[in-house]
């Protein structure tokens, strides 16, 4: 087998595979004797069968999937061997018919996309904004409502007021107004809270037991994730509704009465003589929220990373090349039209990858399997922690641990998750950080803005 490689242009090369007969000849004979070992043919004793007949059957099959396992093999083989930085994966030239029956030698030809040549360096010039979320008044005031909402007590009372859980039967309608047969039905609660419209809101102040309403949902309720929770179907389902009228049949009413802020309180939420008072707890929640917050910082930081560098660095890669074999290796049909519109995401989502493993490279960054499971470890304490759960023997948390990791798409998730802490670190160090405190809604309308 030769394997010949052209002169690169537009970042696009052609590798020439020349397979002579010598190349696959033994494999074919030896699936041919398997076939005949096997092969039961009318007129003739299984194992018995003339080899000229299994060879009039089955050699031109046998012939094209030996040559196509040949191809595969020694094109990655080449790829690999002479470090060719590729692109997507070889794209056939179909320009000429291949003549199994008659030929015996073949020469086949792929395209190969190239990547560029490149050097990723962040120096203290590289400036970016860093944004330290702080919990104002307002949020806090907030968390401490709910909390004592958390561990209010519940009553029920004969007619709902503002505020009110009402516990519903929900059922779908159809164009008559009657409860459609085999339509979605559900019992839930409302949360008046939930309800932006005023007018909406007011139709469940003064229900009772019994009591029915008949609503538009998609438009009474606008965060659709609830609401597909709240009719126990997928966010899918939820968009593809036959109608869009329900009934909802009032069955009781719950009415949380908050706790008060006191040492009771306080000893419940935080442990005993943690806090003391009000101060101290809303200290405390301020803490814990802008400990949180930063989840959120980091984000937005490592987008702003990747928009950065992405339009610093400009990458040329092989756009023709790309396009074409993302319409071959689609799963899914694709036009060229569709290929189009989505391509200016795909390039930018595969310079940023490009960058991102060189700066993986240049830092010699790699996980082994010590670091997942220490990373794994820390994982586990800190949502045992969460949870509010007692803390257990060191084996007992190896054991999670170990069994999290043997499942595959697990292991895959918390590798991800350990290179981008990495990958973070990286970009926090490198970086020149102009550090800005800003509020949790200013920022949320900043990122919205982005």
């Amino acid at each position: 087998m030769k394997i010949t490689q052209s002169k690169v242009k537009k970042m696009i090369s052609t590798l020439t595979v020349e397979v002579s007969e010598s190349d696959y000849l033994e494999n074919v004979k030896s699936v041919l004797k398997k076939y005949r070992n096997d092969a039961v043919i009318p007129g003739f004793r299984k194992g018995k069968t003339p080899m000229s007949i299994i060879e009039k059957q089955y050699k031109t099959s046998a012939t094209v999937d030996e040559v196509n396992k040949i191809l595969q093999d020694n094109l990655y083989k080449h790829i690999t061997e002479n470090k060719i930085r590729v692109l997507g994966s070889p794209l056939p030239k179909t320009n000429t018919e291949i003549d199994w029956i008659n030929d015996i030698d073949f020469i086949f030809e792929y395209e190969i996309g190239l990547a560029p040549e490149f050097d990723v360096k962040i120096t203290n010039k590289d400036k970016l904004t860093y944004y330290n979320i702080k919990a104002d008044t307002k949020l806090v005031d907030g968390y401490c409502n709910d909390i004592a909402k958390r561990y209010g007590k519940m009553s029920n009372p004969l007619k709902s007021v503002d505020g009110d859980l009402v516990f519903c039967s929900i059922n779908q309608l159809d164009v008559n107004g009657s409860i459609m047969i085999n339509g979605i039905s559900n019992d839930a609660t409302v949360s008046m809270d939930i309800i932006l419209d005023k007018k909406i809101k007011k139709k469940f102040i003064g229900l009772q037991s019994g009591d029915k309403l008949i609503l538009n949902v998609m438009k009474v309720f606008t965060n659709h994730t609830d609401l597909a929770a709240m009719l126990k179907i997928t966010h899918e389902q939820l968009h593809a509704l036959n109608s869009d009228s329900f009934e909802f049949t009032v069955k009781q009413i719950n009415r949380i009465a908050p706790a008060e802020f006191n040492k009771d309180l306080f000893d419940k939420v935080y442990g005993n003589d943690t806090v003391n008072d009000l101060k101290e707890f809303k200290q405390k929640i301020t803490e814990e929220a802008e400990k949180s917050f930063i989840v959120e910082s980091d984000r937005m930081f490592k987008n702003d990373v990747v928009m950065y560098l992405v339009d610093k660095i400009e990458l040329e890669i092989p756009d023709e090349f790309l396009k074409k074999w993302l319409v071959q290796t689609s799963e899914k049909p694709l036009t060229i039209e569709q290929v189009e519109s989505d391509y200016p995401m795909y390039s930018k989502s595969l310079k940023w990858q490009l960058l991102e493993n060189r700066i993986l490279e240049n830092n010699e960054i790699k996980i082994n399997n010590e670091d997942l499971l220490d990373f794994t470890i820390s994982h586990v304490e800190r949502q045992m922690k969460q949870y509010g759960q007692a803390s257990t023997d060191d084996k007992k948390v190896l054991e999670i641990a170990e069994n999290i990791l043997k499942n595959e798409d697990e292991k895959k998730k918390i590798s991800d998750q350990l290179f981008d802490e990495k990958t973070l670190f990286i970009y926090k160090e490198s970086f020149k950080l102009n550090q800005k405190s800003i509020s949790y809604d200013d920022f949320v309308k900043l990122a919205s803005e982005k």
